[in-house]
């Protein structure tokens, strides 16, 4: 199996120092939050680009994608019934494909419920065709990039719009491209009615990219989500992509998160 971890994970440090940490634990991945770069992905320059695609070739790691898409843009939103606002989301997705091809990158999640939940006056009907016509404007890039767009169901207490594995498979049938696939993140399908074993079987032909984390906004093995039938489960249905460690409580400290996540993760590998 293939770990990775998003850069995020390692705040304020910087790049070098970061990746050839990742790549001393035994992570081989590294996955972008372009935040961490600029806020807006247009004024990441193509030097900046090419640099950072070598710091991490340097380090060993392979830049695998990016995720937090749309976090700290302005102006942007999936959902919304406003056309040119919808326009300049597509828009900038086709520029984050563009990003995502320059470091090196081939998947990119599509998470960022902040600008995608219901806003007043659209149905949900509405909004599964307005997010529809966002990813199909930008296909074109994405395709051209040979990027995969993965669509990250997250959990009602996050958001209320693709809340389920269900509505990220039926968003992704809409728009039937083979680079617009699904996304599963542990902590999310810990809010689905079944397993999270059973999760992953069922959604095994969609599933493009995994996040690795825990409910409890820490990494795998920081809280009460056993990973054996986890990853059991990816290796039984010959999951070929990454696993990548994302968490959102930095509290423990960067060392704690990225260390025990992958050692947690490898010591349940051997005990399958």
């Amino acid at each position: 199996m293939k770990f990775s971890i998003c850069n995020e994970t390692f705040k304020e440090w910087p790049f070098d120092k970061a990746f050839a940490y990742a790549r001393e634990l035994g992570y081989t991945g590294i996955e972008l939050a372009p935040f961490t770069i600029e806020n807006d992905v247009r004024d990441i320059s193509d030097q900046r680009r090419q640099l950072v695609k070598s710091q991490a070739e340097s380090a060993g790691l392979e830049v695998i994608g990016l995720h937090w898409l749309l976090a700290f843009t302005e102006g942007l939103y999936l959902t919304t019934a406003d056309q040119r606002v919808r326009k300049q989301t597509s828009n900038y997705l086709s520029d984050l494909a563009r990003f995502c091809r320059d470091v090196g990158g081939k998947v990119m999640v599509l998470g960022s419920p902040q600008q995608r939940n219901l806003l007043p006056g659209v149905t949900l009907n509405q909004a599964m065709n307005y997010a529809a016509d966002v990813i199909h404007d930008a296909l074109p890039t994405i395709e051209d990039c040979g990027v995969t767009l993965a669509l990250e169901p997250l959990g009602r207490n996050e958001g209320n719009f693709l809340v389920t594995m269900a509505d990220g498979v039926e968003l992704m049938q809409m728009i039937d491209s083979p680079n617009v696939r699904l996304h599963l993140d542990v902590k999310a399908m810990s809010s689905e009615s079944k397993p999270i074993s059973e999760v992953i079987r069922i959604h095994a032909s969609h599933t493009a990219h995994f996040h690795a984390n825990d409910p409890n906004l820490r990494g795998p093995g920081m809280g009460d989500v056993d990973f054996i039938p986890i990853l059991k489960a990816l290796q039984d249905v010959d999951y070929q992509g990454w696993i990548s460690v994302e968490v959102f409580d930095f509290s423990p400290g960067v060392e704690a998160l990225a260390s025990q996540s992958i050692r947690y993760m490898q010591e349940c590998i051997e005990k399958i």
